[in-house]
């Protein structure tokens, strides 16, 4: 093709630059997986020849499709919240789906269905919700977007699909691993009981104590912030000077609050984890990095955002029917764990 042509560049004018047909092209385009590494260098490097850029507009005509998603999203200060943002932005681009973001400054009712209908104005093609409070999926259920809509952070229901990380057997793990080291006395710092996440990981903390035959009932509630954690370290600590310590280990539930609590303790002479061994949950970059370094919950954000537009492909694209999925955290053991001290040695 000369460059005095005036027409822009083609998707058949790209397959017979690089050699290819035009279904090469259009799989490379939209990310197809059965594409060879050469194949694919081929018509990336005659797409960046030629200048060629998808029509969007006459590609919208022929599907009835937009190619966009709307992700609605609330709470994104926080460190899972914001991960799972950029987890299912990251794989609805790979998907060759445009993003268009919301962001709740409250929860309620009526801002999540303003929410939706500024969404279902602009046409987009499906929905994530990623709005991590108890009546969420309560309030996505009385909505009729007319298009798929995952609740994400939740398994769904039967008229809205759901994808999730497994929060109670993340803290399962994390109470296991402190049962295997020899603790019997365990408390848990939750988050918000309002919060999803903070429900289900208190759950997972109770239903592993209980399956041990162990109490329960060492039970805090922070916000999720380093700040609420000092304040319930600092409480912790005065009340081990104070009488006999009332656990040996603590269950935290997220890596903010696990910090808050780590410098609290140091202020206090409450050494980690040779008097109070300490798990968080997130494994955010920095507990690498706190002292000492966090035994913590890995979720992985990435494979949650797959999973999430693997769901609303198929519903989309192929008629599928409403379902969920549900993504496995890990345990990442560090150096905050560590026998009772009267066990220890």
């Amino acid at each position: 093709m000369k460059k005095s042509d005036a027409r822009l560049p083609r998707l058949e004018d790209v397959a017979e630059h690089a050699g290819v047909s035009h279904q090469t092209v259009s799989r490379v385009i939209n990310n197809h997986p059965n594409v060879s590494k050469a194949t694919r260098e081929k018509v990336e490097a005659a797409i960046a020849e030629l200048g060629y850029r998808r029509n969007t507009a006459a590609r919208s005509l022929v599907t009835r499709r937009s190619q966009t998603i709307g992700v609605l999203g609330s709470e994104l200060a926080q460190y899972g919240p914001a991960n799972t943002l950029l987890g299912v932005e990251q794989a609805a681009r790979d998907a060759g789906y445009f993003v268009s973001i919301a962001a709740l400054r409250a929860v309620s009712r009526e801002a999540i269905f303003d929410a939706l209908r500024h969404f279902t104005d602009q046409s987009v093609d499906g929905i994530a919700v990623l709005v991590p409070h108890s009546e969420t999926l309560a309030i996505l259920e009385e909505y009729n977007a007319g298009v798929p809509v995952i609740a994400v952070g939740s398994l769904g229901s039967a008229t809205v699909s759901g994808a999730m990380v497994d929060q109670k057997r993340g803290a399962e793990l994390a109470v296991g691993h402190l049962i295997e080291r020899g603790h019997r006395r365990i408390g848990h710092v939750a988050g918000p009981s309002d919060w999803t996440d903070g429900a289900l990981r208190a759950e997972g903390w109770r239903s592993a104590l209980s399956e041990a035959g162990l109490p329960h009932d060492l039970l805090l509630e922070g916000d999720w912030s380093a700040g609420s954690g000092y304040d319930i370290g600092r409480r912790l600590a005065a009340e081990r000077s104070a009488a006999e310590p009332s656990a040996t280990a603590l269950f935290v539930g997220n890596d903010q609050m696990a910090l808050g609590i780590l410098r609290a303790f140091n202020e206090a002479g409450v050494r980690v984890p040779d008097d109070v061994s300490v798990v968080g949950f997130d494994d955010q970059p920095e507990s690498a990095y706190f002292s000492p370094p966090l035994t913590t919950v890995r979720q992985d954000f990435e494979e949650l955002g797959r999973r999430c537009m693997d769901i609303m492909l198929k519903e989309i694209e192929a008629g599928a029917p409403v379902s969920s999925t549900v993504v496995t955290p890990g345990l990442l053991l560090r150096a905050s764990t560590a026998p009772p001290a009267a066990s220890s040695g």
